[in-house]
Formats: structure tokens, C-alpha cells, sequence
């Protein structure tokens, strides 16, 4: 039996990019599951959020935009992150009446007969005259290369899998990589482990004063010139610096954050630098980030010979059907938003026969 399905649109992940992309899909007319479908393959709503560690409250997250069309309101500072947003993108997928599928998992998109796309999946096939892909990049940390590290005789952990600082105690601990995640998981683990060392591969730059529009729109324009160029785009935080906190001044003060250069290996007892020097440790933490999930659409063939995929606003030069959001400048919550609605525009246009022009 053919279980291919057609519709006019389909949006693959449904974290912030993605309901946003249906959010304005649903409000342009299209009716879900006649006209369009979100596919995600998480267990629930929530997005990457949901995997978030429970330390990670709602108090401390930076910049969480809400999602066009609903507030997120008088939400507990102290609770998970994990729990809030959760339970936010559920009460939104409902109210505006989403369909989200999950768990699906899209293994690959194709070119198809009649100038369709085929987004093949774990429980059947679309055909689809458009595409918004929202898939982030939780599902592909990135885990960087050492000489020694398969010697390692203690354990080895990327922040998607960080469980919370509890698990460290009493244990010597090195955290690699110079974002904000690093330096959270190094504040938070400091109180519990027996010693803490932080390792990156440039000097952390800090960030004073408040950031305003100007510096925002700056930051993504520095993001947005690499996409442009088909190069692999920079997280927008990469070019922001780090805020410079009251618990980061605090770390800072203390000696937690007393960043160390790269070393140069691995050895079983931890690591050791080219000067000779040497840390043992029984856990190395790889705060080094993610990497865009995009894997399902190689058949396409849409990256550059510089590695990534070059977008005008949000639609891949290469294919005007293909629209990819929450990548590269849109990565920031805010950007998602933005990026949904620019994306739905030219997707409107494209069903129409009108000419598509720059987002």
C-alpha cells in the first residue's frame, strides 16, 4: 500500500522555530494535517528544553523569547526550565490547535515526482511542495578529537548528557569549552567537586553593560554573513561574549573561572599540556556546543564546498523550496520567531507562482 501523503507544506521539529513556523502557516490559512504537518521527534512538547538538566531553572535562562501569539506568564523562577517551557509549548500547540506527530523520526528528504519534496519517516512518507526545517541542533553535540582520549580511565560526558552538579561531588572535574554553558556547568559544579579546572581554546571574552538592539543586530549580522557565504554557521553567542554576571564576577573572584589554554592530550589520569605540565581528573565535561541537525537532508545536496548551507534570510539558495530556520542567525529565540514568519511569507509566495525575494 502506498502510505505517501500529500500536503503543501511540512515542518520537521517543533521547538521554537518550528511552532513558530506553524503558528504562522496556521494563521496564513493553511489548515494542519490537510494543508500542512509538523513532524517531531521528541517524546513531548518542549523541544531541546525538555532535556535541559534540572538545575537549569527557569530563573536562569537568558533571553527566552516567547512564542508569537502567547505569552509565557507568571512563570515560577525556581522550577526546572525543562518543566516551564515544557508545559508552555504544550498549552501552545493546543491553543492553536498544532497537530504536532511525535515521536517521528525523519529519515530522509528527497526530491520527488511532479517538483515535490519526499520527507520520508518513521511512520510513512509526505510529499510536499515545501519545506520548513526546524531541527536544531541538540541531537548533534559535538564532540572534539584528542590525542589519549580513548585512554581515559575516568568518564566522559558532552553537556546534552549533563546530569546536574550532584553527580560530582568529591570528583576532580574538567570542564572544556568557553560558552555559557561552560562556565554554568563550572559554577555550579565548583561547591560540589573536589577540584575544578577550566579548559578552552581561546581566552574568554566578557561582555559588560547592557545588550541592546544595536549589539543584538550586529551579532546576527556577523552570523548571517557566514550563511550567506555557505559557510557552517557560529552560534550567535559565539560573537556576543559572555555576560559579565554577578555570579560571573563571583567565579571569577573565587579563582573557579581561572581559564587554562587547550591542552595538547589526553592521558589515562586527565590531561596533560606541551609544556609538560599535567591535571588528573576523574571526569572531563565537553562543553564544546552542537552542530546543526541536518543530516536527513544530504540527498538534497544543498552544502557549499565551504560546509554549510547558503541561505538568502531563510530559504537555501540552492532550492527555493527549502526553508531552514532556528540556523545560524536565527538560532536565538528571537530569531526563531522572525525566521518562522519570514518563512511562511516566501513559502506563500512560492505556492502562488509570485517571485520570492531575499528574507
Amino acid at each position: 500500500m502506498d502510505s505517501t501523503r500529500e500536503v503543501e507544506v511540512v515542518v520537521i521539529g517543533a521547538g521554537q522555530a518550528g511552532l513558530a513556523g506553524a503558528f504562522h502557516l496556521r494563521r496564513s490559512g493553511f489548515e494542519p494535517d490537510r494543508d500542512f504537518v509538523v513532524l517531531d521527534h521528541s517524546p513531548g512538547p518542549g523541544g531541546a528544553w525538555q532535556f535541559r538538566w534540572p538545575s537549569l531553572t527557569y530563573g536562569k535562562v537568558h533571553g527566552m523569547h516567547a512564542l508569537p501569539g502567547m505569552e509565557l506568564t507568571d512563570a515560577d523562577a525556581g522550577r526546572p526550565s525543562a518543566e516551564v517551557i515544557g508545559e508552555y509549548f504544550a498549552t501552545y500547540e493546543l491553543t492553536f490547535d498544532l497537530r504536532v506527530r511525535r515521536p517521528v523520526d525523519v529519515r530522509a528528504v528527497r526530491e520527488g515526482p511532479g517538483g515535490r519534496l519526499l520527507v520520508e519517516s518513521s511512520v510513512g512518507t509526505w510529499a510536499t511542495r515545501a519545506l520548513i526545517n526546524a531541527t536544531g541542533t541538540w541531537d548533534r553535540p559535538f564532540w572534539p578529537r584528542y590525542p589519549g582520549q580513548e585512554t581515559f580511565r575516568g568518564r566522559q560526558l558532552h553537556t546534552a548528557q549533563y546530569p546536574g552538579p550532584e553527580e560530582f561531588a568529591g570528583l576532580r572535574v574538567i570542564v572544556v569549552g568557553g560558552g555559557a554553558s561552560g562556565t554554568q556547568h563550572l559554577l555550579e559544579i565548583a561547591p560540589y567537586a573536589a577540584s575544578t579546572t577550566w579548559v578552552t581554546r581561546r581566552p574568554p571574552v566578557y561582555r559588560e553593560g547592557p545588550f541592546d538592539e544595536n549589539a543584538g543586530r550586529a551579532a546576527v549580522a556577523l552570523v548571517e554573513e557566514r550563511v550567506r557565504r555557505g559557510l557552517p554557521p557560529r552560534s550567535v553567542v559565539s560573537v556576543t561574549g559572555l555576560p559579565l554576571t554577578d555570579a560571573i564576577r563571583q567565579g571569577l573572584a573565587d579563582g573557579v573561572l581561572d581559564r587554562q589554554p587547550m591542552f595538547e592530550r589526553i592521558t589515562p589520569d586527565g590531561v596533560a599540556w606541551a609544556d609538560g605540565r599535567q591535571v588528573e581528573a576523574d571526569v572531563i565535561l565537553w562543553a564544546t556546543g552542537f552542530r546543526p541537525a541536518i543530516d536527513h537532508l544530504a540527498p538534497l545536496r544543498l552544502r557549499e564546498p565551504g560546509g554549510g548551507i547558503r541561505l538568502e534570510g531563510t530559504r537555501a539558495v540552492a532550492d527555493p523550496r527549502i526553508h531552514l530556520v532556528g540556523y545560524g542567525p536565527s538560532a536565538s529565540t528571537i530569531g526563531a520567531n522572525r525566521a518562522g514568519r519570514a518563512a511562511v511569507r516566501d513559502i506563500r509566495r512560492l505556492l502562488a507562482g509570485e517571485p520570492v525575494a531575499a528574507a
